[in-house]
């Protein structure tokens, strides 16, 4: 499989950076993260790290060279995040668990795997229009078995209903695969970029411009809009180029 890829990650208006992202691919599977630990909770980066570091090792012991079952792959991968999370702080003392948002998308057989936790996003863009994108984890973005619910009285986007490293059972949702198409184009961002970036942006960048221009431009559009207080913005572009080698399938 060909494909192109370019990540960014910007401090913004914040003492440091608590996102993180990563890439790592085989000759038949390829995976992509990306990571923001929470603010207000201890060690926010160090969570985003964890969980990188933990997905990204399952990942290089299980894909030799491909996944035997990405689903299973990336529901047990975020699961064992946060176990990781809540061991590391119980080898601390600490009193709170250092949590994160993970995003985490696998192409493999032609096919878009994608699972998350938390509002770190994926969007997914073909002929210039989203075709699908994750739903944030969020109050904002209720889910439950009837639909989306939109509470009715205004409140902040960004408050998270799970996360990584949470004390209850983290919601991890795993989306149906779609099958991949020459020219289509992911993102996996944290929240610091859609905060800052309307959807039309996101297409537009990804459609009219190859990955690193595009992400670069987006990152640096999130930042502007941000101000002085803008959020770490975090993103990896992808452009899908050419289907397997079907002498790896």
């Amino acid at each position: 499989m060909m494909f192109s890829v370019f990540q960014v990650s910007r401090i913004g208006g914040r003492k440091k950076n608590e996102d993180r992202m990563g890439y790592f691919y085989t000759p038949g599977s390829a995976i992509f993260l990306v990571a923001d630990g929470l603010g207000g909770h201890p060690k926010g980066e160090v969570a985003a790290q964890i969980c990188l570091q933990v997905v990204t090792a399952m990942f290089q012991k299980m894909a030799v060279p491909k996944l035997p079952d990405v689903a299973q792959f990336l529901q047990l991968a975020l699961l064992e995040a946060h176990t990781q999370l809540l061991n590391y702080a119980q080898a601390h003392e600490m009193k709170e668990t250092p949590s994160s948002t993970l995003v985490v998308t696998v192409l493999q057989d032609g096919q878009c795997y994608t699972a998350h936790c938390g509002d770190s996003r994926r969007y997914f863009v073909r002929d210039g229009a989203v075709l699908s994108r994750t739903i944030d984890h969020s109050v904002a973005e209720w889910n439950s078995p009837a639909g989306m619910k939109i509470p009715s009285a205004p409140v902040s986007r960004h408050v998270l209903y799970s996360c990584l490293g949470a004390p209850r059972q983290p919601v991890i949702e795993v989306s149906p695969p779609i099958s991949m198409q020459v020219g289509d184009r992911l993102l996996l961002c944290s929240d610091g970029l859609w905060s800052g970036v309307e959807d039309d942006d996101i297409v537009y960048g990804l459609t009219q411009h190859a990955v690193a221009e595009a992400a670069y431009e987006l990152a640096e559009l999130a930042v502007q809009h941000g101000g002085p207080h803008c959020d770490n913005v975090t993103l990896i572009a992808v452009a899908w180029e050419k289907a397997d080698n079907p002498t790896l399938s």
